[in-house]
Parts: structure tokens; sequence; C-alpha cells
């Protein structure tokens, strides 16, 4: 049951919608809006970034009628129609976050699709080949819109949604050949300097479902490959976080 002082959030990634999934989602989410009150998708909404898939995935997510929120993955942008994606997923109500921040009852959440780098004294530094300081500058910005993000936020509780990793912990269980792909540590900083709640992404489909920051902020890999592969009773990980009043009118 809603609670007035909680906030339940479903939080889950990698749906992947294809043109061979219609219903998939909608049986998949079925109990959803029993059991939240919020639900956010860390990217790759769709498989092969194509709008005809969004459409779709959206007449099945309206359904639920409880409040969206998502940030765009790699595969959402793989037919560069992410714009269009965009627009799609907007119309629908959802709210797609690339680097802005919402606030639902009293909770603040910041989102953006990340990118990748590696992780710790392994981070690729902008050294050498025009396309190495390319690749590096894409990660460097995508940290730079989540603090931006986070920094608009005057919530006591804040959540932070990532597409890429934001730590290597989350990404332990895939080949250790594609970990800089994964991820980047500087998604880290801005979750430990404005001290979320909680950050959530997908991306690492065989990685752990839990980790946390150098701060102790916890952080939650919500692919749903690997949702499914833990064998809970849920595809999507729950959470509840307190929810602070308004203050009286004067």
């Amino acid at each position: 049951m809603p609670s007035s002082d909680r906030l339940r959030i479903a939080a889950l990634a990698d749906l992947h919608y294809a043109r061979a999934s219609q219903g998939s989602v909608q049986s998949l989410l079925a109990d959803l809006p029993d059991n939240a009150d919020v639900l956010i998708v860390c990217g790759d909404l769709t498989h092969h970034g194509l709008a005809e898939e969004a459409s779709a995935l959206v007449k099945e997510l309206s359904v639920l009628r409880v409040p969206v929120l998502c940030v765009l993955g790699n595969h959402d942008v793989h037919g560069d129609q992410q714009e269009e994606i965009h627009r799609i997923l907007v119309e629908a109500g959802i709210h797609v976050l690339d680097g802005d921040a919402v606030e639902i009852r009293g909770v603040g959440f910041a989102g953006t699709k990340g990118f990748a780098s590696g992780f710790g004294t392994r981070v690729l530094e902008p050294w050498g080949e025009k396309v190495v300081k390319q690749f590096v500058h894409e990660a460097v910005e995508e940290s730079l819109k989540l603090g931006s993000a986070l920094a608009r936020l005057r919530t006591p509780q804040r959540i932070a949604l990532l597409h890429y990793a934001p730590i290597a912990a989350t990404v332990e269980g895939e080949p250790p050949e594609i970990y800089p792909f994964l991820g980047s540590s500087r998604l880290e900083e801005p979750l430990n300097r404005y001290g979320v709640t909680a950050a959530f992404h997908g991306h690492a489909h065989h990685g752990k479902a839990e980790g946390r920051t150098s701060a102790g902020i916890p952080v939650y890999n919500v692919s749903l490959p690997l949702m499914r592969s833990l064998g809970g009773e849920r595809p999507y990980r729950l959470l509840e976080v307190a929810v602070t009043p308004p203050p009286p009118a004067h």
C-alpha cells in the first residue's frame, strides 16, 4: 500500500525492447503498480535504437499508471535515432534525464547515460591519438552532466540514474577485458560529492547486484538479465526512501 511518508522506487535496466518483444514488458511488470510508486529504467530501453521500438514500448509502460523516469543507454543511440526516441518517451509522459533533474514527492532524481573509460588508477586518460582524447572527453562530459543535475536538487534524498557503472564492484563477473567499456570512475565523484542516497545503473548484464562507492554510497546494478539470474521474487529492485513533508503554509 502507498505510504505518505515513504516513496517506493522500482528500478531496472536493459529491457532491450525489439519487434519480437510485444507484450513482454506488460507481463514482466504486471505487479509493479502494487509494489512501487515510481519506476526508473536505467537505459537500453530499446534493442536496436529504433523509434518504432520506443513507440511500442511506451504503449506497454503507459498501463503502469506510475511515474516513469529513465536515462538512455548505448543501445538506444545505436540507430542514431536517439532524438526521436527521446521525443517519443517525453510525449508519453516519461521523464528522460540527460543531465536533468526532477523531484517526485520530495525525492530528487538526477541522471545521465554516462560513458566508459575504466576504473580507479587504470582509468583512461586523454593522451595520444585524437580519438582517445575524444573518448575521454565524452566520459568527462557525462560526469559533468551528472554533477550539474545533482547540484540542482535541494531535496534531502537524491537518487542517481545511470546506464554505465560508476564503480568496478558492480561489473565484477563480466570478462575483465571489457571492464573499461562498462563504466567509469569519473561518474563516482559527483555521487560522493553530493551525497546521493543511492545510484542505479545497468549495462553489465553479468555483473554484481550491489556495491558501494568509496564514500559508502550504495550502487545497484539493475540490469534485467542480472535480476533474472538472481531468481528473486520480482525482476526489478525495490528501494523505499523517506519522504520529507512540505513545510506548513503560512
